[in-house]
């Protein structure tokens, strides 16, 4: 078993709902998990969109990250997810921020996710619910996300 912290983001369609569903068919697929409260966000990367709603999950999954990988894309694709503008509007968008103390960086997968350290609407429920997190080779979440103010 591996400890994983997910992040959740949607913007498009009812919002609310498929974080929900989202929520739900996370928690199918991983134990002992934790849910932060639901946050609405300014995009960021591609601002002329709507604002967000973020989440982060933490849990256990038993297999490896590419299996996990493969399950968050099902359950996006579940939500109609369409990947036609980066940092786009999207119906959900599921990332895996951390597996375990992996470091992976491969052309389908990079773990920790690169640029989570950067955005405050990843820290920021992360922290609410894990206040003793870190990324790896980035440091605390507390800290992190005090440089970002």
């Amino acid at each position: 078993m591996s400890k994983v912290v997910i992040s959740l983001g949607s913007n498009l369609g009812d919002s609310p709902e498929i974080m929900a569903r989202a929520i739900e068919s996370l928690k199918s697929v991983l134990f002992d998990v934790e849910v932060s409260s639901i946050i609405e966000t300014a995009p960021w990367g591609f601002e002329d969109q709507p604002n967000f709603l973020n989440a982060v999950v933490v849990g256990e999954f038993a297999g490896n990250a590419l299996e996990l990988l493969s399950l968050l894309q099902e359950i996006e694709q579940a939500e109609k997810r369409v990947r036609d503008i980066r940092w786009g509007p999207r119906t959900l968008d599921l990332d895996i921020i951390t597996f375990g103390d992996e470091v992976i960086e491969s052309s389908e997968l990079q773990i920790p996710h690169p640029r989570a350290h950067e955005r405050a609407f990843v820290l920021e429920p992360w922290l609410e619910i894990e206040p003793d997190a870190e990324i790896p080779q980035k440091g605390r979440v507390v800290n992190l996300l005090e440089l970002l103010k």
